[in-house]
């Protein structure tokens, strides 16, 4: 009985010691039809579509406040050193998006909805790591392998013109419902994990990062249906970014300045309502 109970424990301490052998999961790019370059160049023409569409907030105290967090997270290596910007979009809804190449935005209704810095920083990271995995053109890539490669090439031998209006050619609107900005489930579940990365190193909490997803999903309505439109949950979060943590330094972690916090909640609840946004424009062909 003593031997049987000896090995059953020899057993689980092989099968554990597997388990941590094996690392954390390995991170990279997926199959992409776009350049780096290109990812960057379609980016910023993108962005200047996309603000022709939404309300970009003019308040330098809060974009000071989210350019700090963002600039914290994106000068890590897992940002892959993408020319990143951080931009907040006047708007309710509880949402977030970062486009190719590194344009990144937050509605007011985001910082809202947050209970503390960390939460913020998990979405700036969760998106950042959109942009390192190179998601957006990804998903592209793969909706359009026929006709794609022969519009990047002749952009890629003639330089001119608009890099956006060639792709738009395909169809590609820009929206919640954009390829671009439409994620799989697996992308998600990546996004958290590298997300968790950078917060680690930086030092903020990284399971605030999936609470506060949770705590979206659990609230539900209007103002998170179009996050969770183009962010569909992976699965339980907190469990998995918990799992994460075993690979990544001890801590200690903070969840931010809850002083400063506050302080930037009561400015964004005192803010007027929204104007209405411009009429979307066509891409420039």
């Amino acid at each position: 009985m003593r031997l049987r109970r000896r090995n059953a424990n020899a057993l689980v301490l092989v099968l554990v010691a597997g388990l941590f052998a094996q690392g954390p999961r390995q991170l990279r790019p997926g199959f992409n039809l776009f350049s780096r370059d290109q990812d960057i160049q379609l980016g910023r023409e993108a962005a200047i579509e996309i603000e022709k569409q939404v309300v970009v907030l003019n308040d330098p105290e809060l974009e000071a406040y989210v350019r700090r967090i963002g600039e914290r997270l994106a000068a890590t290596p897992e940002a892959a050193g993408f020319p990143y910007s951080f931009k907040i979009v006047h708007d309710t809804s509880v949402n977030a998006f970062a486009l190719p190449g590194g344009p990144t935005y937050l509605h007011t209704g985001l910082l809202a909805a947050a209970d503390n810095e960390a939460q913020v920083a998990g979405v700036v990271a969760h998106e950042i790591a959109h942009v390192a995995l190179r998601h957006g053109t990804n998903q592209l890539s793969k909706a359009n392998l026929i006709q794609l490669p022969a519009i990047l090439a002749i952009w890629a031998a003639e330089r001119k013109g608009s890099l956006w209006g060639q792709v738009a050619q395909l169809g590609v609107g820009l929206g919640v419902n954009s390829v671009l900005l439409k994620y799989s489930r697996d992308a998600e579940r990546d996004a958290d994990l590298l997300g968790t990365r950078m917060m680690a190193r930086v030092g903020y909490d990284p399971v605030e990062m999936a609470r506060f997803f949770e705590k979206l999903e659990a609230s539900g309505g209007s103002r998170v249906l179009q996050f969770f439109s183009s962010h569909p949950n992976p699965g339980n979060r907190v469990k998995a970014v918990q799992a994460e943590l075993q690979y990544l330094p001890a801590g200690p972690y903070t969840k931010g300045d809850a002083r400063e916090f506050e302080r930037i909640k009561r400015r964004v609840a005192a803010l007027p309502e929204p104007p209405k946004p411009m009429k979307t424009a066509s891409p420039q062909r």
